[in-house]
């Protein structure tokens, strides 16, 4: 009888998982039309959010050296959003979280509008070959 229940228990969390993943919604591989970027980049890419720019290039940052990205982000949906975006240099074990937008009374891009950002990895001298990026929204 105890094995009956694991079962039951097992086939709802199957699909509890399901419709949750299902609600998530992200778009991996959707790779933004602008890439100014010359590395492998993997795309985990909410389908509330467009990736309008996406450049990196090494410059300097609060006089330090940096490997400073450049990303825009278009709100796509029909209700204001607040995004997270995280880069992650997986060749060099290095990664970034950047509020979209950073500030506001409310902190929100609104419906069809873009924000752009600037994500610059401090100490970093030379690009990355190897990116994942990921934009979730967030609850405002």
């Amino acid at each position: 009888m105890k094995h009956k229940h694991c079962g039951l228990f097992g086939v709802v969390l199957v699909v509890a998982l399901l419709f949750g993943l299902g609600s998530v919604c992200y778009a991996a591989g959707r790779a933004p039309e602008n890439v100014n970027c010359d590395a492998d980049i993997h795309w985990e890419i909410d389908m509330d959010a467009k990736i309008i720019q996406f450049d990196c290039a090494l410059g300097k940052h609060g006089g330090e050296p940096a490997l400073i990205f450049t990303v825009g982000i278009e709100n796509v949906s029909s209700t204001a959003q607040r995004y997270r975006i995280n880069i992650f240099l997986e060749d060099m074990a290095k990664g970034f979280g950047h509020l979209v937008p950073a500030k506001g009374k409310p902190p929100v891009v609104e419906p069809g509008k873009s924000e752009k950002v600037k994500i610059p990895f401090i100490k970093v001298e030379k690009e990355s070959k190897k990116i994942l990026v990921i934009v979730k929204k967030i609850s405002n």
